[in-house]
């Protein structure tokens, strides 16, 4: 399919760049037999029947997006984290350290090459090992320069990673509002959209409407956000996102559709 085929008019002004001022009270489409009509987040529980099962995304975004100055030049870095590799070490002033490995997306004034030091913040830094070059990511090395914890760091310094089609910079209210009520696996670097108009009332009102819930983890990457380059979409790369799916969320699942319950995957379509 031709990229072309999609193209659409959406004008600026109907992007809403600031969420409702209560989770709950979004817009909802309702597609039914007599036609399409509007309704709100919060008709779910009229709209779902008892026995149906509720499975939600708890994928929790992390402050992924962290701005720094190159060492030596102060060149300007910004670096959108995507996936910890793990732990490793290097050296810095001829003492050894601790460092978390990351994958990452970056873009800085100049290149960024193997073996630069950016310093992120007073106690974090990040070294760049290396460059893919089927998709552009980078290798870091995250390390604390005061002797610190990396992860605590990253939560300090780093800013919420909105998508860029708000046209605005992740704000304090962004830490709470960017995020599901029901998220608890640190790991994302986008939030599992539909995810976000759920609100701990509206919860208690599918509870008391006998509409069950379940859990999986799928962490949104990047790829989510990223511009399409080609005019072919058979030639777009898709990147892929970890996922994981609890054996008691499985049989939550496989017992729903034996009882013939509706389904419903909410921020996720591991299902």
């Amino acid at each position: 399919m031709r990229v072309a085929a999609l193209q659409y008019e959406l004008p600026s002004e109907l992007i809403a760049r600031y969420p409702t001022a209560e989770r709950d009270g979004a817009r909802l489409m309702i597609v039914a037999d007599d036609g399409p009509r509007h309704g709100q987040i919060q008709d779910l529980p009229v709209l779902l029947p008892p026995g149906a099962l509720l499975v939600v995304n708890d994928s929790r975004v992390i402050p992924a997006r962290l701005t720094g100055r190159k060492s030596g030049t102060g060149g300007k870095v910004e670096l959108l984290l995507v996936e910890r590799i793990g732990e490793a070490t290097l050296v810095v002033g001829g003492v050894e350290v601790g460092a978390e490995r990351w994958t990452a997306l970056g873009r800085a004034t100049g290149r960024l090459r193997p073996g630069l030091d950016v310093i992120i913040g007073g106690q974090l830094s990040a070294r760049v090992v290396d460059r893919d070059p089927s998709d552009g990511t980078l290798h870091v090395l995250l390390y604390a320069t005061g002797g610190g914890d990396v992860a605590e760091l990253i939560e300090q310094v780093g800013a919420m990673p909105l998508p860029p089609y708000l046209g605005r910079p992740a704000e304090p209210a962004d830490r709470q509002r960017y995020q599901t009520v029901f998220a608890r696996a640190p790991g994302a670097v986008a939030a599992p959209t539909a995810g976000l108009h759920f609100s701990e009332r509206l919860l208690r009102r599918l509870d008391e409407r006998g509409v069950r819930r379940t859990a999986i983890t799928l962490h949104v990457g990047p790829g989510t956000f990223r511009p399409v380059a080609v005019d072919d979409l058979e030639q777009h790369p898709m990147h892929s996102e970890r996922f994981v799916v609890a054996e008691d969320t499985a049989r939550d699942i496989r017992r729903a559709r034996q009882r013939n319950r509706p389904v419903v995957a909410i921020g996720t379509t591991v299902v």
